[in-house]
């Protein structure tokens, strides 16, 4: 789907009722839709149709020499929503993701019959590091150039150990892989700390402020369940908020429990149905 300028977005679509109220599914940094097959298979098997879209420079969209920022994303969802014609959606985000359908259900409320946050949408960078420099080496990404595709499998496999290999492909999908199966990246580094500058300068917390509609917040929290100051300011923020943390859960819960987020999400589409 083109979304501005000639620059056109991958979308994978689930079929479902028309009366039901359809899912806009939206990857994490560096991630891709791919991620999102087994929650949305789940949903879509309960009559909701699903819509899960790579972003810029992400996945199987356009490489795009600009727009690689929170902003730029949340309006390009805003258009793929109005091309698509899509009545109000349930607006899922996951880590980066979550802080791109937040602004997206900030500025386009109408488009917004509920708001879901896996891990994210409550990322505020400038408040976890000292200053732009740390937190510019802590999150620089590693140079994965010409490595193999098979160590790729292996390490995710090790990593992974509870996850179905649907969700291993899946993610390894992130990463391009050429005709000798060595990797090279999607998302550049340029690309990548780019996003990232555009986290530390444009904190979630004014677009939370201007939610109204349902919301679920969904944190990884360590194995004792305790909940991260930022993810309570969150719940507090919203409106509307239910909050259930995952224990000892991995950052991508939507492909370490599918099943489990897929139920989280149904219940949030009763409630916005409501």
């Amino acid at each position: 789907m083109e979304v501005a300028d000639g620059i056109r977005l991958l979308v994978r679509r689930w079929p479902g009722d028309s009366a039901q109220v359809p899912f806009l599914l939206v990857h994490g940094l560096a991630s891709n839709s791919r991620l999102w097959e087994g929650v949305a298979g789940e949903l879509s098997r309960a009559g909701h149709a699903c819509y899960a879209v790579d972003l810029r420079s992400h996945g199987g969209s356009d490489r795009t020499e600009n727009g690689h920022d929170t902003s730029t994303a949340a309006a390009d969802l805003a258009a793929l929503h109005a091309r698509l014609g899509l009545p109000p959606v349930v607006a899922v985000g996951q880590s980066w993701g979550g802080n791109v359908v937040v602004e997206f259900a900030a500025d386009r409320p109408a488009a917004v019959a509920g708001l879901a946050l896996v891990d994210g949408g409550w990322l505020d960078l400038s408040a976890s590091f000292a200053g732009w420099a740390e937190c510019e080496r802590a999150l620089r990404p590693p140079d994965v150039e010409g490595r193999h595709f098979d160590d790729l499998i292996s390490y995710l496999r090790v990593g992974h150990p509870d996850w179905a290999e649907w969700a291993i492909q899946a993610t390894a999908a992130n990463l391009a892989v050429d005709a000798d199966g060595r990797l090279s990246r999607r998302l550049t580094i340029p690309q990548h700390m780019k996003i990232v500058r555009s986290m530390w300068d444009d904190p979630p917390w004014p677009y939370l402020a201007k939610i109204s509609a349902p919301a679920l917040l969904l944190p990884a929290t360590a194995a004792d369940g305790e909940v991260p100051a930022a993810v309570t300011r969150a719940a507090e923020t919203l409106s509307q908020a239910h909050l259930k943390s995952y224990a000892g859960g991995d950052h991508d819960l939507h492909a370490q429990h599918p099943d489990l987020v897929a139920a989280d999400l149904l219940g949030l589409a009763a409630r916005a149905r409501s």
